[in-house]
């Protein structure tokens, strides 16, 4: 039994938790959080239409349009976020259009291709930090700029990030700006809009107005599986079921969508559990620069990159501890990703930092 982690089973024999292991490497390696699963149970037997026909769905729908302020949004339920990116982006681009990405960007980089498999380009461009702003979007766009070439028409952000960071509203803003001048698709990537939200000056009701297209995002967030795809009114997303059909993205039991997140969106559970992975995570960073350890990327949400020497990080492994590692650093550090979620306990970011102390 390795000692160094956090394990979330009860000992009966001894009626006392045993620490054993814990792993920082996502936000959903758990199931779900409890009011989902009792939401699930509740209405197990229930008998509904298929599809997302259901009352559930519909209801989830509405009720995403009413804390959003859109009325008049297209609202539809899939499953995965690599699924539901490439949805998007094959169904709003035509065959010879692209989509603007930072080069760190999920699209870009942990989809396998999947956009590029629809025939559409990935036009990649380096970022310090994750984020697109106007002036890179006018550099690809410059680069693109006759018929030989492909014709972005699409620019894709996470938020938050890759890297943990996150969009202001008037980033946002400006984004949108140059999209408008430009005559371009503003789609965001919202896997971790709660984090994002719950960290930063925006709400969904500022993602609703400013995106022409962003996700809600529940894998990351509490659900066992779902992602909620948002259509501004005035874009023409009339046949998206039937691409979502032809792809194998029409879930029969379409109500286990509606009813997660009914669930997710009651009493605003989505940002309390936001809120905690983020607390977490900050918990985290205060105990890591009380260890002076250094960071790739400042990221004020539930994710962490951390400098570490590797002989520290091999430790860290055969304490039990799980994440993710980045990328090296020369030879002797490497970037590792910390990442808290919806039902992180502080015991385990204290005794992570308590037995990181003693390797320093």
């Amino acid at each position: 039994m390795k000692k160094g982690m956090m394990d979330k089973t009860l000992d009966f024999e001894q009626g006392a938790y045993i620490i054993i292991m814990y792993s920082f490497r996502n936000d959903y390696s758990e199931g779900a959080a409890p009011a989902v699963m009792q939401a699930l149970f509740d209405t197990n037997l229930n008998q509904t239409v298929g599809y997302g026909g259901d009352d559930y769905c519909q209801q989830a729908a509405d009720k995403l349009r009413q804390v959003c302020h859109a009325p008049d949004a297209q609202v539809h339920f899939t499953v995965g976020g690599t699924q539901t990116n490439v949805l998007i982006i094959h169904s709003l681009l035509r065959s010879f259009e692209a989509v603007i990405s930072a080069a760190s960007g999920h699209i870009a980089n942990h989809e396998t291709g999947g956009v590029e498999a629809k025939g559409h380009k990935v036009c990649t461009i380096e970022t310090p930090d994750g984020k697109l702003t106007p002036t890179l979007v006018e550099a690809v766009l410059a680069g693109h700029s006759s018929e030989h070439m492909v014709a972005p028409k699409m620019v894709y952000i996470s938020n938050s990030t890759e890297l943990g960071t996150i969009y202001t509203k008037e980033e946002l803003q400006g984004l949108r700006a140059c999209c408008d001048a430009h005559g371009l698709y503003l789609f965001a990537d919202g896997a971790r809009v709660a984090s994002a939200i719950a960290a930063s000056d925006v709400t969904l009701v500022d993602m609703a107005e400013l995106c022409h297209v962003f996700t809600f995002g529940g894998t990351k967030n509490g659900l066992l599986f779902g992602e909620a795809v948002v259509f501004a009114p005035d874009v023409d997303a009339t046949h998206f079921r039937y691409f979502m059909k032809q792809h194998g993205a029409l879930l029969a039991k379409g109500r286990l969508l509606g009813v997660q997140f009914l669930a997710l969106l009651e009493d605003d559970l989505w940002l309390k559990l936001a809120t905690h992975a983020n607390a977490q995570s900050a918990r985290m960073r205060e105990g890591l620069d009380a260890l002076h350890c250094e960071y790739f990327v400042d990221s004020p949400t539930n994710q962490s990159f951390v400098m570490l020497e590797n002989k520290v990080i091999e430790a860290l492994k055969d304490r039990g501890y799980e994440f993710e590692i980045e990328g090296l650093e020369g030879e002797t550090v490497t970037c590792i990703r910390i990442v808290t979620s919806w039902a992180t306990p502080q015991e385990a970011v204290q005794q992570f930092l308590a037995d990181l102390g003693t390797l320093l």
